[in-house]
């Protein structure tokens, strides 16, 4: 099988190196060249020829946006924006997720053997669904390798039993998304009217952009946007995002509906993941729960989805026309959990009609 090549472009040594060395340990995956900044990366540019680009954000000469907008117009080639947690740099990766980027990961950095795993397993997915956005109607993304257990929603909450769900007629409405679903969400939200049922979403996002993106959300659209806090009440017009680096799960008190926030282990290999928040949808919303599953690749939610359709959810999935990668959506779908498959631009109006 021929291996995705990666061009790795940071100005820190230490990030090159590491990069480096989590990529090139997946069998799918050979770092093809490193660059010190974006300045050499488009001179290494002319003689070779990567399948993906790790960018760092902040770097000398050029900055990495300007380096994302020259190559969204020369080589179309997918990047993968490697940013580092402060808040400028979290602004900033959003922003290049609308210049044309196509997925965000966290600088990795020294410390437990858990949390350098972890990365592993997170950064080389982020490169193969890179891979897969840029070559999805040619051919098939490079397999994932179980570097790690694939964990279910189990470890969150139980599997659903027969308990009661209390009466309730407010709807609440669930989503989730991956790989492309940054600016898929914005097409969701920015046309719904302020008197939306209450939603939550994961969105796989690492810790600390998710406020951003939030915050970035909150000023386009007329619902109100905020990242989850633990305990924070589901009411009409507010739209939680779900924390990355951390499960949200949403809960039901007699007739209030909030999320809980907590740590807990990869599920799906994501975390938040999108099968912990329609487990407890299904759990706690039953009926009155609306299921959106969007563009992504892989399958974290196709299994809490379907157990949202048993529970007599309505349940929604992107086309694959509209996806930038086909992953998730589709494998809802395979496992007879979507009610209704439609395009992005039609998903607001389904939901607000089933949220009737």
């Amino acid at each position: 099988m021929e291996r995705i090549k990666v061009m790795v472009v940071d100005d820190s040594a230490v990030v090159r190196q590491t990069l480096k060395e989590l990529l090139d340990s997946d069998p799918g995956i050979e770092v093809l060249a490193v660059a010190s900044d974006p300045i050499f990366a488009l001179k290494k540019l002319e003689t070779e020829r990567p399948d993906v680009i790790v960018s760092d954000v902040e770097m000398p000469r050029m900055d990495g946006l300007s380096f994302l907008r020259k190559i969204m117009e020369t080589s179309q080639i997918p990047v993968v924006i490697c940013s580092s947690k402060t808040e400028a740099g979290s602004d900033n990766a959003i922003k290049a997720m609308e210049y044309g980027a196509v997925e965000i990961i966290q600088k990795p950095k020294l410390g437990t053997k858990q949390f350098l795993e972890e990365s592993k397993v997170e950064i080389c997915d982020v490169v193969k669904a890179a891979y897969a956005a840029r070559h999805r109607r040619r051919a098939p993304a490079a397999p994932i390798r179980d570097v790690a257990p694939k964990l279910t929603a189990d470890v969150m909450l139980p599997a659903p039993g027969s308990g009661h769900i209390i009466e309730t007629t407010e709807k609440v409405v669930v989503v989730g998304a991956s790989t492309g679903g940054t600016e898929a969400l914005r097409e969701f939200l920015e046309v719904l009217p302020e008197d939306t049922p209450g939603i939550v979403i994961v969105q796989h996002m690492p810790e600390h952009f998710t406020a951003a993106f939030a915050r970035r959300l909150d000023g386009l659209c007329r619902v109100s946007v905020k990242e989850a806090a633990d305990n924070d009440t589901v009411i009409r017009g507010r739209v939680l995002i779900a924390p990355g680096n951390q499960h949200t799960l949403l809960k039901r008190s007699g007739a209030r509906y909030y999320v809980e926030v907590k740590e807990g282990p990869l599920v799906c290999r994501h975390r938040p993941s999108v099968d912990v928040l329609f487990r407890s949808a299904a759990r706690y919303a039953g009926n009155n729960a609306v299921g959106v599953i969007m563009t992504g690749m892989g399958d974290d939610g196709s299994r809490g989805m379907k157990e949202m359709h048993d529970a007599k959810a309505w349940t929604i999935a992107q086309d694959e026309q509209s996806c930038v990668v086909f992953g998730m959506p589709n494998e809802a779908i395979k496992l007879g959990g979507v009610d209704v498959v439609l395009p992005l631009g039609k998903i607001a109006s389904e939901v607000l009609r089933a949220a009737k």
